[in-house]
């Protein structure tokens, strides 16, 4: 389990984010939840099987493989905010990187932009869940029959 209060926060918002759009999303935004709902439980539970030399590789492969199944996902549905996931996830892929082939240390600067860019991940995926939500919502009130006109009685 993470120890810093930031990547505490940032994972319960990514919780309650992927649970939202599994509960009211689309079809889109409940595939991409999922992807990113179990890449980010498969790195919690991982995070002590695993030695600290084989980590950053493990981390680019979860971040390339989500934005692979995100791929998948935009080519059948085509949603905004899939493109904005998927680029977010290549800067994410690129950041481990560029910290893997350099062989430096993770520090504070890599940590301000991981967790911002996961940060923005997110917040792509709330910002779809709500156009998906609202868009039925009013879909639903355009097709529901006119309520009965109030007659007055007096």
């Amino acid at each position: 389990m993470p120890t810093s209060p930031t990547v505490q926060i940032v994972s319960l918002t990514a919780l309650c984010m992927c649970l939202l759009a599994l509960w009211k999303g689309g079809p889109a935004e409940r595939m991409g939840s999922g992807l990113i709902l179990g890449i980010v439980v498969l790195r919690m539970i991982s995070g002590g099987f695993f030695s600290p030399d084989i980590k950053p590789i493990l981390i680019m492969i979860g971040d390339g493989a989500t934005a692979l199944g995100l791929l998948a996902v935009a080519l059948r549905y085509g949603s905004l905010w899939l493109g904005g996931a998927m680029l977010l996830y290549a800067a994410q892929f690129t950041l481990h990187s560029y910290y893997f082939v350099t062989t430096r240390p993770n520090d504070r600067f890599h940590a301000v932009v991981n967790n911002s860019d996961f940060f923005g991940i997110i917040l792509c995926l709330a910002i779809g869940t709500a156009v998906s939500w609202r868009r039925r919502v009013v879909a639903r009130r355009a097709t529901a029959p006119p309520a009965p006109a109030q007659t007055l009685q007096g």
